[in-house]
């Protein structure tokens, strides 16, 4: 468990984007948050990544499926930070949030200067963290250096009333930047893994048609394929890094003892949220796979409270 000075403490995490940008989750997970086969309230969640201006990205309501794939265990995407925007949160989505229902976690993308507006923007909510994201692989922009990010990560801390987490990419030096921001940042999480990382023998991506257009690589890799590096990553900052570390990539029971064992403080949960593979073989798992979580969550609660 992550205790932060706010005295919230964070244990399991649905990692941005997952359950949209309030915590109950997109359209077709609301009715399971309603019937209770989802329980927010569980978690800490994160809400999709905002930016300072609306981000057009890749994203396409009418054909997800040119950005968004499931693969054999877990999940590309190439959404490319899609959003309306930090103000749009503000003024339309923040005033419904019970946050003292759900404890959400603002997540936010930009330059130093973009970074420290939303900040500002954010402290008039009742966040229970807030995830600085300057790891995204999918923005067509190259990822910043480790000095870039602790600078970026620092401005933040200093404008933001809430406790600021920050969110790394294997292909960075995170350990330099989990270093840097000692005594800073109160935790450390992982993003989804570039494709060009989680398939080095050069398998084409299945976003390869959206990769050619926009540039910027095949995209993130979340979920089965992308445990081997980001455990690996799990396991260095655990030993050798200040700040405690979420552990990513949870897609069954077992994960979670895995990721523990390597030194995770928390856990967090997101592709298993999408349909499994292939979707065409078995579509009802876009309405059972998000349930999973909380299904995870409470067998752990159920053991822990039995002893075992």
């Amino acid at each position: 468990m992550i205790e932060l000075s706010n005295g919230h403490k964070m244990e399991y995490v649905i990692a941005s984007g997952a359950l949209a940008f309030d915590g109950k989750g997109w359209f077709w997970e609301r009715p399971l948050v309603a019937a209770g086969y989802i329980k927010p309230e569980l978690f800490t969640v994160f809400t999709k990544s905002l930016t300072r201006n609306r981000w057009a990205g890749n994203l396409r309501w009418r054909k997800p499926w040119e950005c968004v794939r499931p693969i054999p265990g877990g999940s590309v995407n190439k959404i490319g930070l899609t959003n309306p925007g930090a103000d749009w949160w503000c003024e339309k989505v923040a005033p419904g949030i019970d946050f003292e229902q759900y404890n959400i976690a603002g997540n936010i993308f930009g330059d130093a200067k973009e970074l420290v507006y939303m900040a500002d923007k954010l402290n008039a909510f009742d966040l229970v963290a807030l995830e600085v994201n300057p790891s995204c692989p999918n923005t067509g922009h190259p990822m910043q250096t480790a000095e870039v990010v602790i600078a970026s990560v620092k401005k933040v801390v200093e404008a933001s009333r809430h406790p600021v987490i920050v969110k790394v990419s294997v292909a960075q030096d995170f350990l330099t930047i989990s270093q840097g921001l000692e005594g800073y940042a109160e935790a450390i999480s992982l993003n989804s893994v570039p494709w060009e990382i989680a398939f080095p023998r050069g398998e084409r991506s299945p976003l390869w048609r959206l990769e050619k257009r926009v540039q910027g690589g095949g995209g993130g890799v979340s979920g089965g394929p992308a445990k081997q590096a980001n455990w690996a990553a799990v396991n260095i900052l655990a030993k050798k890094g200040p700040l405690p570390v979420i552990g990513p990539s949870i897609m069954e029971y077992a994960d979670l003892g895995k990721v523990r064992m390597m030194g995770a403080k928390a856990v967090s949960f997101g592709a298993i949220h999408l349909p499994s593979y292939p979707v065409w073989q078995q579509p009802w798992t876009l309405f059972t796979n998000p349930c999973k979580p909380t299904e995870i969550v409470l067998k752990d609660m159920a053991a822990r409270n039995s002893g075992h």
